[in-house]
């Protein structure tokens, strides 16, 4: 095909005609393309799924990592190995596109790879690859590990995705109406809009921008003099940078500078745009921040078979399709770790992300009562974890392999290695509660649960991120009663929240699993139904046209 004047190649929704190019440094669309970490891309990729199903106008912008983000291996005890293995994909089209852009004061080669919508089902996405021949190795190894951990390496990766993003847009000539920036990695690209469009007021008619850190320390900042030094603001001199984003420090924050060169913002759950107009109220020329919640492609992830047993009001075979994806998904338990699940037996999975304040151990830590609940005769319980933690986040690594050394001592607890869309998804399938105990209020969004009750499993979850807008506690799943946890240290709110969690699962959660599963399976049902078209992502896409590309 030609991408000379590129368009979307499907006919586009009346609605949808708005031309929208959408950046985004990972797109989890399916297990065989492996350029995510997490949240981020799997939301990215769930949103260009709903794209394509709604026929919209919008094309996602990427990066093609080498090496993925690393895979998930293990030492000979079992303990976290990071590998770096290098990805083929034959099913990406080259799209013959190649240009330089300026990095470190130095013309880097681009090439473009297309990854066409009929593949996977998803909107048309662009993937970025500096690893070409006519680069130096240093100007290759932009595009090999997503989040590198050099600072400068990652710095020329967000102009790539900024600038290099920018620039493919005018090589397709595509022409957008909005750009959107998924986190504010791309904000270099606002640079390259200033040059094209030769004042901020035309930079800000189409850059929108989405945020996902719900505090201040964690949003990207870099040394100024680096980024001008690596060419991030595309020539222009430090004092007209300064001028254009108000930034007088010695830090250039990534964030903030999004913030003052869109026209329009957006938190990712209700609580989170309140959190985030509260923390950047006090900065002058900041743009509006609305909140659209996070949702997840309900198409790609939801068994279709549980929800038509549900439909159907047949509960034999409702309970019988649960029994089989349960079975499923320990036969890949029981391959990876040598534990035996059983299908029959109250099923807990922690299972994303691994990152200190998502506090995968939290349940470990009192010591007396996670003892009492492994060996409960009367209720019985098995335990599974899973996830990926930063390869240089060393206390997170840490808390990964303590739990693979405490699982050695129980036949009932598992972790698993390589958690992606495929493990993501079987692992949902085998939960009966899926345990999310982020420190509130951490979690801008959070959606892996959403994906867990479209496979039958009930949420149990402190009161952060989307939870505050699905949860009703003992209706549709269970929430640790929030209290004032800006009144209260870390510690006492680690205290609180463990002893609430325990509380719920002894007195509330198994009780009922056990001796009153009708009460269970409505439950686990209302679950499924409110997911459906609240957090389908069909409807956080027709949220963004209304509101943040309007």
């Amino acid at each position: 095909m030609s991408f000379q004047d590129f368009a979307v190649p499907y006919s586009i929704d009346d609605q949808y005609k708005k031309k929208v190019a959408y950046f985004s440094m990972e797109f989890a669309i399916h297990q065989p393309l492996k350029i995510y970490s997490g949240g981020l891309g799997f939301l990215s990729g769930s949103h260009l799924r709903s794209a394509y199903e709604l026929r919209q106008n919008l094309i996602g912008i990427g990066i093609l990592w080498k090496y993925g983000y690393y895979d998930q291996a293990r030492n000979q005890d079992q303990t976290l190995q990071i590998q770096w293995n290098e990805k083929i994909y034959n099913f990406l089209e080259d799209t013959g596109i190649k240009f330089q852009i300026q990095i470190h004061e130095h013309p880097v080669w681009v090439k473009a790879y297309y990854l066409n919508p009929e593949t996977f089902k998803s909107a048309p996405l662009f993937l970025l690859s500096t690893d070409l021949p006519e680069n130096d190795y240093v100007s290759q190894t932009i595009t090999h590990r997503l989040y590198d951990a050099n600072v400068a390496t990652k710095v020329a990766q967000f102009i790539l995705l900024g600038v290099g993003g920018a620039k493919l847009v005018d090589e397709l000539n595509f022409n957008p109406e909005r750009y959107h920036l998924n986190e504010a990695h791309a904000i270099s690209a606002a640079f390259y809009l200033m040059k094209k469009f030769g004042s901020v007021e035309e930079v800000k008619k189409r850059l929108v921008f989405t945020t996902h850190t719900p505090e201040e320390a964690g949003n990207e900042k870099h040394d100024i003099f680096l980024c001008e030094k690596m060419s991030y603001f595309c020539g222009m001199s430090l004092d007209m940078v300064r001028s254009l984003t108000g930034i007088e420090g010695d830090e250039f924050n990534h964030s903030l500078a999004a913030l003052r060169f869109a026209r329009l913002a957006n938190g990712v759950s209700q609580l989170h745009g309140e959190v985030s107009r509260q923390m950047w109220k006090k900065y002058d020329g900041i743009c509006e921040i609305k909140a659209i919640t996070n949702a997840q492609n309900w198409q790609y992830w939801a068994d279709k078979q549980l929800y038509y047993f549900m439909e159907q009001q047949d509960d034999e075979r409702f309970d019988d399709r649960k029994k089989f994806l349960k079975k499923r998904a320990f036969d890949i338990v029981a391959d990876q770790t040598g534990k035996l699940m059983n299908k029959d037996v109250f099923t807990l999975v922690w299972a994303r992300r691994f990152a200190g304040y998502k506090r995968a151990e939290l349940i470990t830590r009192d010591e007396k009562r996670f003892e009492a609940l492994l060996n409960n005769k009367r209720y019985p319980v098995q335990i599974i974890w899973a996830g990926k933690p930063y390869p240089v986040d060393h206390p997170a690594i840490s808390d990964f392999n303590n739990l693979v050394y405490l699982s050695k001592k129980y036949d009932n607890v598992a972790v698993c290695t390589g958690y992606e869309l495929g493990l993501s998804k079987r692992l949902k399938q085998a939960s009966d509660l899926w345990l999310n105990n982020p420190r509130v209020p951490r979690e801008a969004s959070g959606t892996s649960g959403m994906t867990a009750a479209m496979n039958g499993s009930v949420n149990c979850s402190t009161n952060d991120g989307w939870i505050c807008e699905f949860i009703h506690h003992g209706n549709n799943g269970f929430v640790v009663p929030p209290i004032d946890y800006s009144a209260v240290s870390v510690h006492e709110q680690d205290d609180y929240d463990l002893n609430e969690l325990y509380e719920i699962l002894e007195n509330q959660v198994l009780p009922m699993y056990y001796e009153n599963y009708e009460t269970w399976r409505q439950i686990m049902k209302n679950g499924m139904r409110d997911v459906r078209f609240q957090f389908d992502s069909n409807r956080m896409a027709k949220e963004y046209y209304e509101i943040l590309y309007a």
